[in-house]
């Protein structure tokens, strides 16, 4: 593994103390590792995979490799031993991360039937279907929140740059800094890069940028409720620990789960965590979005309408306080389907 990481932070072109800055770490941490004197923590592999631009399965694999032969040694038995322990692990392989409900296994089936239409139809495809969904996705996902703007005036504001009488800043700036937001998921999926936590902290910022500029792209330093929700979350303390374990899961999970379950589970493991004092709804729903778009799909746009509103914050609730996941999981996957077969409608499908 030294090698690995040696070669590919030569290859970036970045300094060991470069590397230390960026993991918060000290430099002579990174000489020990490239010498082989020492190991990083799986947190760190991780980090250091996203960070130098390497297969995260590739060098955790090769991490872990390591790691076993420095546990068991070489001698007699630890063929043996590895030959008991690989029981184990397929026996725990075998299990599944989330066990969901048929229907839940019926509506994923679906979902991936109407991407494969989709596929076939995207020659049809044209920067207005794509604005105009965009639009409509910025104008629900800020209803939810309470923006007043029409679907009207929120293209107005941003595509216009007119002020709406009667309007407070803060829904002009949600509006535009939404649709900001959006532009930036399509360009995070065009360029193909490894998702971090990094780039959920610049999703943020965007999203309250101009609104409030102190707590923008920064975690929380104080303890917040959940308006109408009987679950608490974390005290600011736990904040950071809990959302880099998000991201670790996230990383380990990425290519175990159906891309609908894994963008409904990050959504609903940040905003409940709530880690930003604002903001936590849109930019949960972004990131779930974000992965979807990478994945091939399409913006899941739940309605911000009273009803599906509620159905939201229940489905959430349910997740978050009775660890009902399929109800979420479920919710999500609908409003998925439902946006694929409009997609495909509009394609003339």
């Amino acid at each position: 593994m030294k090698n690995i990481i040696k070669e590919a932070r030569e290859t970036k072109g970045l300094l060991m103390r470069d590397v230390a800055q960026k993991l918060n770490i000290d430099a002579a941490l990174i000489s020990k590792w490239e010498k082989g004197t020492r190991k990083p923590t799986r947190a760190q592999v991780i980090k250091l995979a996203s960070l130098l631009g390497i297969d995260t399965e590739k060098l955790l694999v090769e991490w872990m490799s390591e790691v076993i032969l420095y546990e068991i040694g070489n001698d007699d038995l630890a063929l043996k031993a590895m030959m008991v322990a690989e029981e184990k692990v397929r026996y725990g392989l075998e299990k599944p991360i989330i066990r969901l409900a048929k229907n839940v296994t019926t509506l994923l089936k679906e979902i991936d039937v109407e991407k494969k239409k989709l596929i076939k139809l995207r020659h049809l495809d044209s920067y207005r279907i794509a604005q105009a969904l965009e639009l409509e996705y910025t104008f629900e996902s800020n209803r939810i929140e309470g923006n007043t703007l029409t679907l009207q005036e929120t293209d107005l504001v941003i595509n216009e740059g007119i002020t709406i009488s009667g309007k407070s800043m803060r829904e002009h700036l949600e509006a535009i800094n939404h649709q900001d937001a959006v532009l930036f998921l399509k360009d995070l999926v065009d360029k193909n890069i490894e998702l971090s936590e990094r780039d959920l902290l610049q999703l943020h910022n965007l999203v309250l940028r101009g609104i409030d500029a102190d707590n923008a792209g920064k975690y929380r330093t104080v303890q917040v409720m959940i308006k109408g929700s009987q679950h608490m979350p974390p005290q600011p303390f736990l904040v950071s620990k809990q959302m880099e374990d998000v991201f670790l899961w996230y990383q380990l999970n990425k290519n175990k789960l159906h891309p609908v379950v894994l963008a409904a589970e990050m959504s609903e493991k940040i905003v409940t965590i709530h880690p930003f004092i604002d903001g936590n709804g849109r930019t949960s729903r972004l990131w779930m979005n974000l992965i979807l778009l990478k994945h091939g799909y399409v913006i899941a746009n739940i309605k911000g309408d009273y009803a599906n509103r509620m159905n939201y914050y229940d489905a959430l609730e349910m997740a978050r306080v009775d660890v009902k996941k399929n109800t979420f999981i479920e919710f999500i996957a609908k409003v998925e389907l439902e946006a694929l077969k409009r997609y495909l409608s509009i394609l003339g499908a």
